[in-house]
């Protein structure tokens, strides 16, 4: 670390020995480099602030894992047939008759026709009034609900819709995880989103942490010299600052975690008045809020961390 300088041990006049300096005091004496209320400079807040953004990215991401999941193991077997014929009647009898074919195969496990009713609602939204049964309606198309032993393949979504050919010729049969593909993406894309903020924000306070430590050390460098002197170490040195960003982070991290989970209820009670099913799918289990927990713990481990690499590292080029 360069050219260090060192008082002489002092020389007990009595006894005639030398009296060793003590080292190991050195840092407790000088643990008040730092001289800062803790609430009272920023680095406490900025910690604060970057936990709760990072413990609702977290949040997102999981809630989004957890959506995701829930809804490819719901439709994983599922399949949609739809009997498309403008004549009702003609409908009606091909819809019954893929009814009784679906439910005479081994390898269905159950069949269920959407009532027109339920089906006329789900469309009323955006078709209006004129969907339904009328001489001035919108046909429909019948809607039948399969559910497969197992998952769909391409194998049997082809064999399902050759057994269904020849005697329902107006048979539509679509898997349901290939109408929901772009939504699977897009919860893709945002998992990785959520993902990269959670780094973005890790990497902000790590830099935060860099500022405020090179700040200190900037403002007290007379004072560290004079530790140095005294036979104080770097790891001594480093200790103090250790301890100062470290009850800093912790501070920090408990107010933005509690900042994070409030936030975080709050819009779960929003999503959760939508009502849909989906969305009921991405709520959060007790493993997910034990990450949420270790958040500020990590937190912690980071600060502290990127303080003693930043300490330790300027102070080999300070004397």
């Amino acid at each position: 670390m360069g050219t260090r300088f060192a008082i002489p041990p002092e020389t007990d006049t009595v006894s005639g020995k030398a009296r060793s300096s003590a080292s190991p005091r050195i840092g407790e004496r000088s643990s008040g480099l730092i001289q800062q209320a803790r609430l009272s400079g920023p680095m406490p807040w900025v910690i604060a602030i970057m936990t709760a953004l990072t413990v609702i990215a977290t949040a997102a991401g999981l809630s989004l894992a957890n959506l995701a999941e829930n809804a490819r193991s719901e439709i994983a077997g599922g399949l949609t047939v739809q009997i498309v014929e403008g004549a009702p009647m003609e409908r009606d009898r091909q819809a019954e008759l893929a009814v009784t074919l679906l439910e005479e195969r081994a390898d269905i496990a159950r069949v269920r026709r959407v009532p027109d009713a339920e089906l006329h609602a789900l469309l009323a939204p955006w078709l209006g009034s004129e969907v339904g049964s009328g001489d001035d309606a919108i046909p429909t198309p019948a809607l039948i609900d399969v559910q497969l032993v197992g998952d769909v393949t391409g194998a049997s979504l082809a064999e399902l819709r050759e057994s269904l050919a020849n005697s329902v010729p107006a048979a539509r049969v679509d898997a349901q995880a290939g109408w929901l593909g772009p939504v699977f993406a897009a919860i893709s894309s945002l998992q990785w989103l959520a993902i990269v903020l959670v780094l973005l924000l890790a990497a902000t306070s790590a830099a935060a942490v860099w500022l405020a430590a090179r700040s200190a050390l900037g403002s007290n460098r007379d004072t560290i010299e004079i530790v140095h002197l005294l036979g104080g170490n770097d790891r001594q040195i480093a200790g103090i600052f250790q301890r100062s960003i470290a009850m800093d982070a912790v501070i920090g991290g408990g107010i933005g975690l509690l900042l994070g989970l409030v936030a975080i209820v709050l819009l779960g009670r929003q999503f959760a008045r939508l009502g849909s099913g989906m969305v009921a799918g991405g709520g959060l289990g007790p493993a997910d809020w034990l990450y949420l927990a270790l958040v500020p713990v990590l937190a912690v481990v980071l600060a502290v961390l990127t303080a003693r690499v930043t300490v330790l590292s300027a102070l080999r080029r300070m004397l």
